[in-house]
């Protein structure tokens, strides 16, 4: 009986073998120290300091290339099979100067992964590789069970997790992208229809067929995603004729972005320490310590070699992200690739023609450290140490975004409102912070922190005024 079928009888969860792969000719590995990396180029200051995320400096772009190492990279792999609801029976890495291109790890290393494969009675094989439609047709046939690589499983897990009709749609438009290329040879149902005498004409091989109709299911769901995002861009004019300003939550996945929305909003959606929990978007309302409201978006989580197809069709999603008014980028501070997913974040956000925002760089999971390494983490202007889990710094998060907004500014003003005037004085108490209240005859003088809009609003009670205080680092 072979893999496949023992498969379909299982009932349990499917027994995944992985196989890493680490090309030589592009590396991979990343230094341990600042003595230098493997292929003899120095690693800068910024980088080794970045590697220790508890620093909170940022990469310069010319140390975007720092990438994963091939055990940190099959690790990761292990995360997202065991997020596609599979359990890891085993896993290989092979390291080779350059790719086969007939199985990408050679004959040998396939015989050795088969029979490996077979011993631990696996399903189905995860390549930590993109592989080409050839190659997958070999391995297949080599292992006798199916073979899926990283994209296939980042696009399942995608499947599983989107839950709103516009998720699907892009989800569906990015398996069909991915597929498209990979048709040709997948077995004896792509071969030549017709076929004897007197039938040998024009005709259409099965391929074909299937590529027409595929091409025509894109364009199908091309027009759904468009009609979607015309709502979407519907509603978004309808916030903006009130405007408030947006807030968009950004960051590798499996970072805590679900745990922060719902620590700031009590929204209460999905928390999830697998990857890609969150896939469709979220907007609350968060009021900010100067009593300013913001809307608050929680995002599909980023990941490295994030598909193109990913990109292309969550673009409607990712939208969110490109008209933010500031971006919250969280990562996880515990996490030994804490520079490296900083690093890709960055790239896809490059890609969003988001990267110029205004950013705030939350650092999370600091709970998860001991006292005496807290007791030297250091906010700045640019970067807050939090714990979304135990609510810890939260009220500094609050009062970055506080003071990197710039719209609607805070005045510090002095105002008279007659006691008859109650629907004022709540106003001023609702959405301003008040600093001293006077009473006199009739007459209250209030002195406040509020909204330019705010007093705008109330301007024919405005005794005095100034410029909005200069901005001040919420860690202070």
């Amino acid at each position: 009986m072979s893999s496949a079928e023992r498969s379909r009888i299982r009932t349990g969860p499917e027994r995944a073998y992985l196989v890493g792969v680490e090309l030589r000719g592009r590396p991979s590995a990343r230094p341990e120290s600042g003595a230098g990396s493997v292929d003899g180029s120095r690693v800068t200051p910024q980088a080794r300091e970045a590697k220790s995320a508890s620093k909170s400096l940022r990469l310069d772009a010319s140390d975007h290339a720092i990438p994963f190492n091939a055990e940190e990279s099959l690790a990761e792999l292990r995360e997202l099979t065991l997020s596609a609801g599979a359990i890891v029976v085993g896993e290989v890495l092979q390291r080779r100067d350059r790719p086969d291109p007939a199985t990408l790890i050679g004959r040998g290393k396939v015989e050795e992964v088969a029979a490996a494969a077979k011993m631990a009675d696996a399903d189905l094989l995860i390549f930590d590789h993109e592989l080409s439609s050839s190659q997958l047709r070999n391995l297949e046939r080599e292992f006798h069970c199916r073979v899926v690589d990283r994209t296939q499983l980042i696009l399942d897990i995608f499947a599983r997790h989107a839950r709103t009709r516009e998720g699907q749609l892009q989800v569906e438009l990015a398996q069909l992208e991915y597929m498209l290329p990979r048709l040709a040879g997948r077995g004896a149902e792509m071969s030549q229809l017709g076929g004897g005498i007197g039938t040998r004409g024009p005709g259409e091989t099965q391929l074909e067929t299937d590529r027409r109709k595929i091409h025509r299911r894109i364009k199908h769901v091309k027009e759904q995603i468009e009609d979607v995002r015309r709502i979407r861009s519907q509603q978004r004019q309808r916030r903006e004729s009130i405007p408030v300003p947006v807030v968009a939550l950004v960051g590798y996945t499996n970072a805590g972005k679900s745990t922060l929305f719902n620590a700031l909003t009590r929204a209460g959606v999905l928390e999830s320490s697998r990857m890609f929990a969150t896939l469709d978007p979220t907007l609350r309302s968060v009021t900010l310590p100067s009593r300013r409201d913001v809307l608050l978006s929680d995002t599909v989580g980023f990941i490295r070699n994030l598909p193109t197809t990913l990109v292309s069709a969550f673009r409607a999603t990712l939208e969110e992200v490109q008209r933010a008014t500031i971006l919250l980028q969280v990562t996880d501070a515990t996490s030994p690739t804490a520079a490296e997913q900083m690093a890709q974040v960055d790239s896809v956000l490059r890609e969003l023609e988001a990267e110029g925002k205004p950013q705030i760089h939350v650092l999370n999971k600091i709970d998860l450290f001991d006292e005496q390494t807290r007791s030297t983490l250091k906010d700045s202007s640019e970067s807050v140490h939090i714990s979304a889990a135990s609510g810890l710094n939260l009220d500094r998060l609050l009062a970055a975004i506080d003071a990197h907004l710039e719209m609607d500014p805070i005045e510090r003003a002095r105002l008279r409102v007659p006691q008859s005037e109650g629907k004022a004085i709540a106003l001023l108490e609702a959405r301003s912070v008040v600093l001293s209240r006077r009473y006199g005859e009739n007459v209250v003088e209030i002195e406040v922190d509020a909204p330019e809009s705010l007093l705008r609003k109330l301007g024919r009670f405005v005794v005095s005024g100034r410029p909005r205080r200069p901005r001040t680092n919420p860690a202070d």
